[in-house]
Parts: C-alpha cells; sequence; structure tokens
C-alpha cells in the first residue's frame, strides 16, 4: 500500500503576500540577511530584524525604533511582516486556548495554548488537513489540503503570544535577560504589564494538524528559528516532534534538529496498528522501533514519549500492557496515556477509569513513567484528537510529501 503518493506536486508556497512583497517571517537567518542586502541595507540591519520580529512581537517596520526612518520606510516597499490571521478564538473552561487561524489562501488549521502552573505548551499544526486517515482522531477524516511554510508554522507561535500577551517589555533587549525574566516570572507584556506564570508558552509540541514528517523542510525550517537564541529562543529541549512514524526521516530529526521525539504508537500489534495508524502498513512496529532506538538524541535524560491512546476493548488490555513493555525493551522510553477525546462520528469509546489506571500499574511497575494525561480543552474541541479545520483541497490540486 502506497501512503505517499508519488506526485508531482508544489511545496509550501513562497513567503511571498498578493501585493507581491517579500514576507519575512519565516526566512532563514541568510535569506533574512540576503533580503536586507537586496534593497542595499548594512548586514547588521538583519540582525535587528529578526529580534525585532521574534524577540519583540514588531508587526511594523515604524516600530523597530534602532532602525532610522528612511530605511523602515525602505523595509516597508519591499517586505512584510505578515502573520497568519484569527477566524475564531475559543477558551476553555480549564484556561485551554484554542484558535482557528485563517491563512491569505483561506486555507485554516487549529493551535492550542495549554497552560499549566509551571509551563505553557504551544501545539502546532505543520499542514493542512492530514494524509494518514488515523480512525481515533479526527484531523485524520480530513483530506490533505497542503503543507504549512515555516512561516506559517513560526506564525502561529507569533499569534499565540500575541493572544496571551507574553512579548517582553522593550527595555529587554538579549536573549540571556529574556531567559532570565521568565526563569524568575518577570515575563512582561507589549503594554508593560507583568505576566501570569501560568500564561508562559515555554514548550512547543508538534503534535497538531498534520504529519511533520511529510513536510520535514518547513518543519526543520522553523523548528530552527524557534530555536534561535536571539528571538523565540525555546530551546531544543522544551521542543517535541511526534509522529506517526515515519521511520526513513526520524534519524534526521535526532541528527540535525536533536528535538524531543514522541511516537504516536497506540498498539501493540501490526494487525491492530494498521487499523488504528494505517502508517503501520509502510513501517510496522518492528521497524518503527528500530528507529527508535538508533534515534541519536535519545538518553536516560531525554526519553522518547509513546504517546497511546486508551480506546475501550480495542487496546486497554493487561495482556497489551506486557507486550508495551516487552516492545520497549532497551528503549529510553515513557509511555503518555491518553484518554480518547470524543469527537462527532467516533467509532470508540474511552477506556474505563479503572482500566487505565490498571493499564498504567503495569508500566509503571516495569520501570515506565507511564501518566495518564489530563484531558485538556474538551468542551471547545481543543483536547488531543480532536483538532479539525472546515479547509478543503481544490480540485485537482497535488500536495508533494517529503
Amino acid at each position: 500500500m502506497t501512503l505517499v503518493p508519488e506526485v508531482n506536486a508544489q511545496d509550501a508556497a513562497l513567503p511571498a503576500t498578493p501585493d507581491g512583497k517579500t514576507n519575512l517571517v519565516g526566512l532563514s537567518r541568510e535569506e533574512l540577511a540576503a533580503a536586507v542586502a537586496t534593497v542595499g541595507a548594512e548586514k547588521f540591519r538583519a540582525k535587528q530584524i529578526w529580534q525585532w520580529i521574534y524577540g519583540r512581537g514588531a508587526t511594523e517596520f515604524t516600530q523597530m525604533t534602532n532602525i532610522a526612518k528612511p530605511q523602515q520606510k525602505l523595509f516597508a516597499e519591499h517586505y512584510t511582516l505578515e502573520r497568519p490571521g484569527i477566524d475564531r478564538a475559543l477558551t476553555s473552561s480549564d484556561g485551554t486556548r484554542k484558535w482557528l487561524i485563517k491563512f491569505a489562501d483561506g486555507n485554516k488549521i487549529e493551535t492550542v495554548h495549554i497552560p499549566e502552573d509551571d509551563r505553557g505548551a504551544l501545539c502546532i499544526s505543520s499542514q493542512v488537513g492530514c494524509t494518514l486517515t488515523c480512525t481515533f482522531c479526527h484531523t485524520g477524516t480530513m483530506k490533505l489540503v497542503r503543507n504549512l511554510t515555516a512561516g506559517e508554522i513560526v506564525g502561529q507561535i507569533l499569534v499565540a503570544r500575541d493572544g496571551i500577551g507574553e512579548w517582553p517589555d522593550a527595555r529587554v533587549s538579549t536573549a540571556e535577560e529574556r531567559s532570565d525574566d521568565l526563569a524568575g516570572g518577570r515575563a512582561r507584556s507589549a503594554s508593560g504589564g507583568s505576566v501570569p506564570p501560568d500564561k508562559f508558552l515555554t514548550n512547543i509540541v508538534m503534535m497538531g494538524m498534520g504529519e511533520p514528517l511529510f513536510n520535514y523542510d518547513q518543519v526543520s525550517k522553523a523548528i530552527r528559528i524557534m530555536m534561535d537564541p536571539e528571538g523565540i529562543a525555546i530551546s531544543k529541549r522544551r521542543i517535541t516532534l511526534s509522529t506517526s512514524g515515519v521511520v526513513p526521516m526520524i534519524e534526521r530529526v535526532g541528527s540535525e534538529l536533536g528535538v524531543g521525539l514522541a511516537i504516536s504508537l497506540h498498539a501493540v500489534r501490526d494487525d491492530l496498528r494498521d487499523e488504528l495508524v494505517p502508517l503501520n502498513k509502510k513501517y510496522p512496529i518492528k521497524e518503527l522501533l528500530e528507529a527508535c532506538r538508533n534515534y541519536p538524541a535519545a538518553s536516560n535524560s531525554r526519553r522518547i514519549t509513546f504517546e497511546y491512546v486508551m480506546l475501550k476493548g480495542v487496546n486497554d488490555t493487561d495482556a497489551d500492557a506486557k507486550e508495551l513493555i516487552r516492545l520497549l525493551a532497551d528503549i529510553h522510553a515513557k509511555v503518555n496515556l491518553i484518554p480518547f477525546n470524543p469527537w462527532p462520528g467516533a467509532p470508540y469509546e474511552c477506556s474505563s477509569n479503572n482500566r487505565m489506571h490498571r493499564f498504567a500499574e503495569i508500566l509503571n511497575n516495569a520501570g515506565y513513567s507511564s501518566p495518564i494525561r489530563t484531558p485538556r480543552g474538551r468542551d471547545i474541541f481543543a483536547a488531543c484528537g480532536q483538532l479539525k479545520s472546515d479547509s478543503e483541497r481544490k480540485k485537482g490540486e497535488k500536495v508533494k510529501l517529503h
């Protein structure tokens, strides 16, 4: 079964706006330097613009107070700092926030911020729709529309920081100072007000809509922007990429990016995983786990996370738990047990509370940390497996997956 379409298609669109200007959001350091040089500006202006976009949240060149007004005008004539739009913003009763983000071509994705007492994780999408058709996932009921560009991926962080008011005070000028402020609970909003500790955007999880490793070039470019210490400045230890098991790409994630890895496993037998995660027909469990054993960034202190959705009467028996222990032998691993989050027309039910705790007990007794994830944002369909937008692929349009 061929799960990666062999098509001649356009990859993610170039970062240009309808008026023909180049959007600087999502360019690499090198690309930004080249753009600055093209209009005859000094080389160091690229660094200043980078810091304003990603460190201070600038949306206009006129906000860049250390750049002379004539040059601000010059940049504005050729370039833009365009971000995705917000079609709708929802807040759950538990504090989870979801943005339905709309791009210039009308396509939409969802991004979710999950606040906790000492951190805040942002769940980011990598594609409009998904090609994997995992049967327990609402996104899997969508057709894949297209890949996101690096700018559209990073743009989700910019939108979220706007929404939670987390941009640092303009007086904070270095990555080190910003990190110190966050660690000390002194983050500032753009208006100068204090940001409550439970609002911090401290972690990024590539667990939203789409399969990140089918859009690796743009995802890896975006992650490098996230990690840059003079901008968004999120450490690779605070970034996790989740994959359904695109085996040939896993080694590259570890060697090139070094971020945390999460595997959407969900079953311990190939016949069942073929049904739940059809990609398993191309890359079965044995091949997937071998790639995990060889993951360059894994260690006892940086374990691979195996995600396991708890489905009543499907994958939740004691025997399943014991087989999972056998499969994970010699892997630096932990297991996230995910209560199934229902969505309209879903063919599954969540395992009972007692069954989930028994399953976790077996894994914990074998030495595998196995927390049961607390569902967040269910009332706004922001929980794991519930994301979906109303985007549709145009007739005849093809998408390149790699």
